[in-house]
């Protein structure tokens, strides 16, 4: 499933060629879109070429060719976000004993312990979890991607166990969404009135955002970790 940028960057691609004959500039991409950078034309486009959605014509300029149409029925949806704001995916640990029961949990995508990346919104599979484990609320599993939380005790290839909620303490680590786009685990700190979201790594650098474009999904509440 693609995710809305991408959704919305194949539709254009195809109407303009379609309707020009020729693939539009990188330029014409990231005006269409209202992305800031061409950078963020280059990565949508790369996600849709290991898609198998297009792929790039070697020594030609403004070349790319469409292999599959979207799917234009498909429900648009932000990267990273799960499937509304409180998903049948997303368990619900309110009935659950603490010491007994054992909740399956489904498993989304990686998100980013280093540069953001997108997260998928697609579950792949559910993962048994203990109830003494979690508190109440909504919950979900994340696998990590990156070590920039090294610091916090959270390792490449860590699955976490995160409380879905739209607002955080300072200090705690959060899943932030940056421009509606990309996703990043990062500790929630503040700068001025500006949003600060700062590594567990002295080799990253703390990343700084005004307030509309973060959006908090959910915070850390455990970590699994296989031997």
């Amino acid at each position: 499933m693609l995710t809305k940028k991408q959704h919305t960057l194949l539709v254009y691609i195809q109407d303009y060629v379609l309707g020009t004959g020729v693939c539009p500039s990188y330029e014409e991409m990231k005006v269409a879109l209202n992305l800031k950078s061409k950078s963020g034309i280059h990565r949508l486009i790369s996600n849709l070429e290991d898609r198998g959605y297009v792929r790039r014509l070697p020594n030609r300029a403004r070349a790319l060719e469409v292999l599959k149409s979207p799917d234009n029925k498909q429900q648009e949806q932000p990267a990273g976000k799960i499937e509304g704001q409180y998903s049948n995916n997303v368990v619900s640990l309110k009935n659950v004993t603490r010491n007994t029961d054992t909740v399956n949990l489904p498993l989304y995508g990686k998100i980013a312990a280093g540069t953001p990346l997108e997260a998928i919104s697609n579950p792949g599979q559910n993962i048994p979890i203990p109830g003494n484990m979690v508190g109440n609320g909504e919950h979900y599993l994340l696998e990590v991607d990156g070590d920039s939380m090294i610091e916090a005790g959270i390792h490449d290839g860590d699955t976490i166990l995160i409380e879905q909620c739209d607002s955080a303490s300072i200090g705690e680590i959060v899943v932030a969404l940056i421009d509606n786009d990309e996703v990043t685990l990062k500790k929630l700190m503040s700068k001025g009135e500006r949003i600060a979201l700062e590594p567990a790594n002295k080799s990253f650098q703390t990343q700084i955002y005004s307030p509309d474009r973060v959006v908090i999904q959910g915070r850390l509440a455990g970590l699994l970790r296989s031997y």
